[in-house]
């Protein structure tokens, strides 16, 4: 029998737990070295689920994923069951290979699987009035590894987990692909090891497209397009496959928003990466897992893994193959990825998709034009606008899409050197809110509920809101100018212009914005190195989000702009800025530097 005890957590309040009934109240702790706390933030594993590797004694996995998003160790009442874990091992462990070298063996997970996606998933539970009774925290899981690494079987033991032994009855799990082939070549693993396994020969019926677990009324089956997943929907578990492959999000949100009843669902995505197109279901899941990873938004409810190297890496050696594959040297092999790689060394096609499928890189994602490390090294305090009474200012206004986000930017250079104190103004639609708390996690409404961020009544933007804000500011700011684009003229740049307000078109292309674009970059990492804020923005979170979306276009000669279309999501705050600082250099208050000098053709 496993032996079961308690971590410590130097000195922190133990949230391991023994049983699923109370867990909190049965942890019992016992005095045994757990590995350093400096060993445990290099794995990327939390010491609940260190010390749960320990009593088992499995080991710890030395293949840290490049992107892990918290557990959910600081949500108020959760705990971590060890129980609850050891019963998913334990269904993994009732099927058997059914293939290969270890055919007729036990399923027994990989300890990174353990470690980093069954133990943290199934392990953390808070309680739940409604269903008088401790429920999983987590709700939503990506994996996002490259192949070989035992995605198949992986998926499967999770869905017969969750149909035959996560104590629901009429449990409804369906493994969802694009088309009806695919979605059987992920349905098969599932039905061969079911249908396999000793266990349970007499507890399971193994059809051509379901699993049925009779006692329980569950079953799982196969969808592959909305009308299927939405017929009777009530899941209680679903499992995505290569979610680069889906075309759209609609089946992945039909399958997602069909789980309402359930008190505690899982929807699992397992995917490799894709090759860095924008604007993807992919993508959106791909970005949100690491922006939760980064902590610029949080929500408990998700938890996601990337293993990939790193662009740098040389894709070449074993180093490599390890850090992006944490299940090197078993699945797959070195003896496979080294024929891999040669075949990738004469063929520059080979080698994108040998980038791609089995060292997990995006191969056409572009590096950041701002460093998410070097805009927060510029934050500095919270921006106090009452000593901002009477500074020279410059704006800036992205009106954009009158049912979307409306940015305003105050750019205001100090005296003392050539840096800038940096004021927004975000409007919203009130109808919008919804939508864009979707895409941010949540956080949008937190953004309203601190100031951050300003709704209007309505499904547009009231831009008489935008034209009183820039009045009231005219009283405190000494503005000189006001900076906007010249193809989103509106009505309030005409009445502005009424209020006595200097109104300046601003190009939106390369010969516009490329000066202002690289004098904020030079600005942004100077303040890095010298350790002060050159472009103090007070840690505005909106402009955080927007600043990790941020993606820049670049013609032959080097000239960048904001590129909308291929960022991730909304950067008006930048065209904002772009803008503001467009109007300081030409007034004759903005820096420059050789390094960043721009030519324009």
């Amino acid at each position: 029998m496993p032996r079961t005890k308690t971590p410590s957590t130097d000195g922190a309040t133990t949230r391991a737990a023994t049983r699923s009934g109370d867990p909190a109240k049965r942890a019992t702790a016992e005095a045994r070295r757990s590995p350093s706390a400096a060993k445990l933030r290099r794995l990327k594993i939390s010491p609940e689920v260190a010390w749960y590797l320990d009593a088992r004694d499995i080991p710890l996995p030395d293949c840290p994923p490049a992107f892990k998003t918290p557990e959910p160790r600081e949500v108020p009442g959760a705990v971590f069951d060890p129980e609850r874990v050891d019963r998913v091992l334990a269904s993994f462990r009732a099927l058997r290979h059914v293939a290969g070298r270890w055919a007729g063996q036990p399923l027994e997970p990989d300890p990174w699987q353990i470690a980093h996606i069954l133990a943290p998933v199934f392990g953390w539970v808070r309680w739940d009035d409604e269903s008088d009774g401790y429920v999983r925290v987590i709700r939503d899981l990506y994996v996002d590894v490259p192949r070989k690494n035992g995605k198949s079987t992986l998926s499967a033991g999770i869905a017969i987990y969750m149909a035959c032994a996560d104590g629901e009855q009429g449990a409804q799990v369906v493994t969802a692909a694009t088309t009806k082939d695919q979605a059987r070549f992920v349905f098969t693993p599932i039905r061969t090891l079911a249908e396999r396994a000793p266990a349970l020969k007499s507890r399971v019926k193994a059809l051509s497209e379901k699993v049925i677990h009779p006692r329980s009324g569950s079953y799982i089956e196969v969808v592959s397009s909305v009308a299927d997943a939405q017929h009777g929907a009530n899941i209680h578990c679903s499992i995505v496959d290569e979610l680069h492959v889906h075309k759209t999000a609609d089946l992945v949100e039909t399958i997602e928003t069909g789980r309402g009843s359930r008190t505690q669902p899982l929807s699992v995505i397992i995917t490799t990466a894709d090759s860095g197109r924008p604007g993807t279901i992919y993508a959106r899941k791909r970005e949100l897992v690491e922006r939760l990873s980064r902590g610029i938004i949080t929500d408990e409810s998700i938890y996601g893994v990337v293993w990939a190297a790193g662009k740098k890496d040389d894709p070449h050696v074993e180093s490599t193959w390890r850090k992006a594959n944490p299940g090197f040297g078993i699945s797959p092999t070195k003896a496979y990825l080294a024929a891999e790689s040669r075949k990738a060394q004469n063929s520059p096609a080979d080698l994108a998709a040998f980038l791609r499928l089995h060292l997990g890189i995006r191969t056409k994602q572009d590096v950041r034009f701002i460093d998410l490390d070097a805009w927060d090294a510029n934050a500095g305090d919270i921006v106090d606008e009452h000593q901002l009474d009477g500074r020279t200012a410059y704006g800036g206004l992205d009106l954009g899409s009158v049912s979307d986000l409306t940015a305003l930017c105050w750019l205001m250079p100090r005296d003392h050197d050539d840096g800038y104190d940096a004021v927004w103004r975000f409007w919203l639609p009130e109808d919008a809110l919804d939508d864009l708390d979707r895409r941010t996690a949540g956080e949008a409404s937190l953004w309203v509920e601190d100031g951050w961020l300003d709704v209007t009544p309505g499904n547009v933007t009231d831009y008489a809101y935008v034209r009183q804000q820039i009045e009231d500011d005219l009283d405190w700011l000494d503005v000189e100018t006001v900076g906007f684009d010249r193809w989103n003229a509106t009505q309030l740049s005409i009445d502005l212009m009424e209020d006595g307000v200097e109104m300046v078109k601003v190009g939106q292309g390369y010969a516009s914005t490329s000066a202002p674009m690289k004098e904020l970059q030079r600005l942004i990492l100077r303040g890095k190195s010298a350790h002060r804020p050159m472009l103090h923005h007070g840690g505005n979170p909106v402009m955080r989000w927007m600043t990790d979306n941020l993606a820049v276009a670049r013609d032959p000669a080097g000239n960048v702009k904001p590129d909308k279309a291929a960022a991730a999501e909304k950067i008006d705050g930048w065209s904002a800025l772009v803008n503001a600082m467009s109007e300081a250099m030409a007034n004759g208050d903005g820096g420059s530097d050789p390094v960043f000098t721009t030519t324009t053709t």
